[in-house]
């Protein structure tokens, strides 16, 4: 039976900024995922702040075995999410948590220890 890859720890985030341990790189926007994580850029999928993060955004995570996506608002919370991008998380049997960032960093971090978690994260607004 193989282990669990564990999701990697967000270890600082200030406004812009994303440090992910066991990177080097620093992100601005980061998909983060059992066994990796990465840029998350949002022309990949035409992402804007409205109508917001879409199902194309979420679906990484997922083949990745998230069970549970963490998703970022901002830390002003003015990242929106779709409805659809909800039920199509809740279609592949994983939950979807949103919160503001601060919060969002908080929740995924706790998680990580124990859960095959995701999550997108969004360093500014």
């Amino acid at each position: 039976m193989s282990k669990r890859k564990p999701s990697p720890k967000i270890t600082n985030h200030s406004w812009g900024k994303l440090e992910v341990k066991g990177e080097q790189d620093v992100y601005k926007d980061a998909k983060l995922f059992p066994g990796g994580s990465r840029v998350w850029n949002w022309k990949e999928t035409g992402t804007e702040h409205s109508p917001g993060v879409q199902p194309a955004d979420v679906q990484e995570l997922l083949e990745h075995g998230a069970r549970i996506i963490v998703l970022s608002r901002g830390v002003f919370g003015r990242l929106k999410v779709q409805h659809a991008t909800i039920d199509y998380i809740e279609a592949r049997g994983a939950q979807a948590l949103i919160y503001n960032t601060p919060e969002a960093i908080q929740v995924y971090n706790d998680l990580c220890e124990t859960q095959p978690v995701g999550a997108l994260i969004h360093s500014t607004c």
